[in-house]
């Protein structure tokens, strides 16, 4: 199945669940506490819905007669809740009956009495766990999520400090002292695992790191304040694991397999550019693939694809012309067509296994570590190259994997929940935690906001919640053509 394909269903699966999830954190603190809800809806039903009907199921729980009869007056009855499934899969919500959200704004009809199933009849305590439901059912699904991925699949990963190639590191690191085949063994602040976001961070903020360098442990002073998304964003990035270029396979009747190379040669050069990993590699590939957008002709395509491939087969060089063929799917843009050895062929992963017992734990610590690091990221957001990074659903799908695996699509989910989470209490209006933050101010002042104050910070905070999702998915089309 195409790879696009496969990541769209992931990408809708996961939003399907986390929708259905945090809607369902407010839907249940809402009837627990007598508060009528009249929509549940995953996604939004703008002009018709894909699915809806009509159940009072909480009624029929408690053993009531359904639908509600009328109130003493004799002129409402209460039918149950809307459930449906909409067309735009951009979010979700539950419309709870008496209160300004993104579903209603009627303030004339705030303005009545409160009746005692409605949420502004309710005491304080009681609307702001309403409030909080979506959140702490989000992160408490990651937790469960992180939790279950270790007590099925275990924990694996390539430790840094027995890496037998140490790093490769790009021109910035080199810099600072780095030198490629280093070690990495940790920082001031401790000792570091295997190579991921944590390690990076941790780097960007230390004033020392230790490496092992020819078997000598070696000290590298840091400023302290390096920009972890510099780190990330300078191509290549500020260092990876040093892998040599071995030909792991050679694709029949590629480009390569036409040219003779053969599984097992070693890659030494491009031309006449030196090449001692997979890293150089797809930086030189790379090259190649913006040289080739600037060709506007046949001819000039060629020659920009052409190149001498300079190999190792045992004990002798030679070398052999490859075409390179271009492929927007692959990371640089063009291909040979031979797979790529990993750092699994030169080094054991390390292994842990979990029980019941002690896979709680470590999916609770693993859930605060990614809360922790992606809080502490934000801060690039409000400069002008963090902007440029925010991504919408097409940077979101393109995390997933391009062919179903079930471990990346839980720890994709589980990831996706926190980010869900966290921006959901933001104290920003029209998110739960602008809900939360104007309660917060009842419980202090002893009064509510005005309805038409609420109202119009409504209006706002869906504004600022509209314009970043127009920047994040403009980015995504820029990036897609090549304009960013």
């Amino acid at each position: 199945m195409d790879p696009f394909i496969i990541r769209t269903l992931e990408f809708i699966l996961a939003i399907t669940i986390l929708v259905a999830l945090h809607e369902g954190g407010h839907f249940f603190f809402a009837k627990l506490f007598g508060v009528r809800v009249n929509k549940f809806y995953i996604f939004f039903d703008y002009k018709f819905s894909l699915f809806s009907t009509k159940f009072n199921w909480w009624r029929r729980l408690r053993g009531k007669p359904t639908p509600a009869p009328k109130d003493k007056d004799g002129n409402y009855e209460y039918e149950g809740t809307e459930y449906g499934l909409g067309w735009i899969p951009l979010g979700g919500y539950c419309q709870i009956e008496g209160m300004i959200d993104e579903t209603q704004h009627d303030v004339e009809k705030l303005k009545e009495p409160a009746k005692p199933w409605e949420f502004r009849g309710k005491p304080t305590w009681q609307r702001l766990l309403i409030m909080i439901g979506g959140v702490l059912v989000n992160f408490l699904l990651a937790l469960v999520i992180y939790s279950a991925v270790f007590y099925t699949w275990g924990e694996e990963y390539y430790a840094l400090k027995d890496m037998p190639y140490g790093m490769k590191f790009n021109a910035d690191a080199k810099s600072y002292g780095f030198r490629d085949g280093d070690r990495l063994l940790g920082t001031e602040q401790g000792e570091f695992r295997d190579f991921s976001a944590n390690m990076l961070r941790d780097i960007s903020t230390a004033h020392e790191v230790t490496v092992l360098r020819q078997g000598k442990e070696v000290k590298i002073q840091l400023p302290g304040d390096i920009s972890l998304l510099s780190m990330l964003k300078t191509d290549p990035v500020f260092c990876r694991p040093f892998v040599p270029a071995d030909i792991d396979t050679v694709i029949p009747a590629t480009s390569a397999a036409k040219a003779g190379l053969m599984k097992g040669d070693r890659i030494i050069g491009i031309d006449s550019t030196a090449v001692d990993s997979w890293n150089t590699f797809s930086y030189e590939t790379g090259r190649i693939a913006d040289a080739l957008a600037d060709c506007t002709t046949k001819a000039d395509s060629t020659r920009a694809l052409t190149h001498a491939i300079v190999y190792q087969r045992g004990e002798k060089t030679d070398t052999a012309t490859v075409v390179f063929e271009a492929q927007e799917e692959s990371a640089t843009g063009v291909v040979m067509g031979v797979g790529m050895t990993s750092i699994g062929k030169y080094m054991k992963p390390t292994h842990i296994d979990y029980n019941l017992l002690s896979c709680i734990p470590a999916g609770i610590g693993y859930a605060l570590d990614m809360l922790g690091g992606y809080v502490s990221d934000l801060k690039y957001v409000f400069t002008s190259e963090g902007a440029k990074s925010l991504g919408g659903f097409g940077a979101i799908g393109s995390m997933f994997p391009p062919v179903w695996d079930w471990y990346m699509f839980w720890m994709m989910t589980a990831f996706l929940s926190i980010i869900l989470a966290f921006m959901n209490i933001l104290p920003i209006p029209a998110l739960d935690g602008g809900h939360v933050l104007f309660l917060l101010y009842e419980m202090i002042f002893r009064r509510k906001p005005s309805d038409t104050f609420m109202l119009r910070a409504e209006y706002v905070g869906m504004g600022i919640l509209l314009l970043l999702m127009v920047v994040a998915n403009l980015n995504d089309i820029l990036r897609y053509f090549g304009w960013m």
